[in-house]
């Protein structure tokens, strides 16, 4: 006992232990806050209500492996599918720790929001206890959190960025704790997170290269051969979860012919393909910040202070590096390395502006490192604090990408009254699973018919927010317009949900397909 207290107070574990449940409360405070903000309270936050169609799809998906394993219907893009199982184009293990909540505590669609609030509150407290800031880092951490609403959009949603930047934070937490005091469980703490990343989404591998680094530093040979084992365990792993679990999307996921261009045409045509897309994309990059900076647009938004987190830790970087601040020099380079490699990444291998989502786990990770930074006049917080309150408080004027969802009494009872609707007339077939059987075509698009007429009409979306009310399990393959009215009489899925009086709506009536209910939203249609 005697032993136990003094290492308590040597360590002065009680000081750290209260600045860690602090910050731990930031994620909750400014939800509150910002709901309060919105004259409303944080119950009110509702997923259904958001604008956000990736959020169904994961959501759903998580609600069937809660209940049955994996979905009973296949998830998928123009009625693709997994090899094995029933998984949408995304890992599902990008969302296994929703799953678990979900085991523990249920999934309902206010389930997202507490657990994200839980594992960001966690992260933060992981964090402060391995890092032991001082009561100012504690201070510029804390200012710079609140002054980054997108923590707060992320968290009350049905995204899974909140899952990364948590495991992200995390990770440096437990590297700048290996470089105080190096202990080899902390580096297979660090390997196993880094990898679990890689999992989820595959430019995480940035962050495998520092454990990789600091274990080859730590033994030499051992540690070449144990970094290359690890890195081809973790490769051979995302290979194959990508390749049987994951269903082709409308087109793919990120592009290769900056690499393929070598082998096909040579590597003359391969170095022009390469410098030729780092620069047109790159104008179009630089060009769409600008326009973040004058109108607030939100990928130009995120361009803007992610390139700005980027100088900054690189100015930093070679500061540690002039004053031989080994440490500090290894954290904050590798940190500088990952965005430039992110850049890169995104010019070469991304659209732009699908791809500024994923700039946002490296900004958030970057505004709990930034806050432990040696500075005079804190030159460096201000900036970036004044850069984030201008992009994304005063500039933020579109409610699509910040406004956090509420819940409405006309929505809800809308949602309600589809859902007794298909509890009644949609069962799910467990004679053979996953199976087309199961599966509603989600017709993302339709033309309105108006006296006969639909040629001279425009697309209109399908108030999908409507398919939360789908039974647990079943599967939803979004489809395009043209797929939809090639394919309608040869389908594979049963079911189909469509725009109620649009183009489908008529030729699905014209067919003979069984209508199951319809409002003046959307049509329900089984097809055999």
């Amino acid at each position: 006992m005697e032993r136990f207290v003094t290492w308590w107070k040597w360590e002065k574990r009680y000081m750290v232990l209260l600045k860690a449940c602090l910050v731990a409360l930031l994620p909750l405070v400014c939800c509150v806050v910002q709901c309060a903000l919105d004259g409303v309270t944080i119950g009110s936050a509702y997923l259904p209500g958001s604008p956000w169609n990736d959020e169904l799809f994961y959501y759903k998906q998580v609600e069937a492996m809660v209940e049955y394993g994996y979905p009973r219907g296949y998830y998928g893009f123009n009625e693709s599918h997994a090899l094995k199982l029933s998984y949408a184009a995304w890992s599902p293990v990008l969302v296994f720790p929703w799953v678990i909540w979900g085991k523990l505590f249920g999934w309902t669609y206010f389930s997202p929001f507490v657990c994200n609030i839980v594992l960001l509150s966690l992260a933060c407290f992981a964090f402060v206890w391995l890092v032991k800031p001082t009561w100012k880092q504690v201070g510029l951490l804390s200012f710079l959190f609140a002054l980054f609403p997108l923590f707060v959009r992320y968290m009350l949603s049905g995204m899974p960025e909140i899952i990364c930047m948590s495991m992200l934070i995390v990770f440096y937490g437990v590297c700048i704790n290996y470089l105080e005091r190096e202990r080899g469980y902390k580096l297979a703490v660090m390997l196993v997170l880094a990898g679990l990343l890689v999992l989820m989404r595959p430019y995480m591998l940035l962050f495998l290269a520092l454990p990789m680094g600091l274990w080859i530093r730590r033994n030499g040979r051992k540690g070449v051969m144990g970094s290359g084992l690890v890195l081809i365990v973790v490769l051979g792993l995302y290979w194959a979860i990508k390749h049987f679990l994951g269903a082709e999307y409308f087109a793919p996921l990120f592009f290769t012919d900056w690499i393929t261009t070598f082998f096909t045409e040579g590597i003359g045509a391969g170095i022009r393909n390469f410098f030729g897309t780092l620069y047109y994309m790159g104008k179009d990059f630089l060009a769409f910040t600008v326009q973040g900076f004058k109108t607030g647009w939100t990928a130009g938004a995120f361009f803007g202070g992610y390139l700005l987190l980027m100088v900054v830790f690189i100015c930093q970087s070679l500061r540690n590096w002039r004053r031989k601040e080994q440490k500090q020099l290894i954290v904050n380079g590798h940190l500088a390395l990952s965005f430039i490699g992110m850049l890169f990444a995104l010019l070469l291998m991304y659209k732009l502006i699908e791809g500024s989502k994923h700039l946002l786990t490296f900004m958030a990770v970057g505004i709990f490192m930034v806050s432990l930074m040696d500075t005079k006049l804190y030159r460096k917080v201000v900036l970036v604090g004044a850069t984030f309150a201008y992009l994304y408080t005063y500039q933020a004027v579109d409610p699509y990408d910040y406004q956090v969802p509420y819940i409405s009494a006309q929505q809800e009872e809308q949602l309600t009254c589809w859902q007794e609707i298909f509890e009644e007339k949609l069962i799910l077939d467990e004679t053979r699973v996953p199976s087309f059987d199961n599966v509603v075509v989600w017709d993302f698009q339709s033309k309105p018919v108006t006296d006969g007429d639909w040629e001279s009409g425009e697309y209109v979306n399908l108030k999908w927010q409507l398919l939360y009310a789908l039974p647990t399990g079943t599967g939803i393959s979004c489809c395009r317009p043209d797929y939809v009215k090639e394919h309608l009489e040869h389908l594979e899925s049963r079911y189909i949900a469509t725009l109620s009086g649009g183009e489908t709506d008529v030729r699905c009536q014209e067919l003979g397909y069984e209508e199951l209910a319809r409002d003046k939203d959307m049509v329900v249609y089984r097809r055999y």
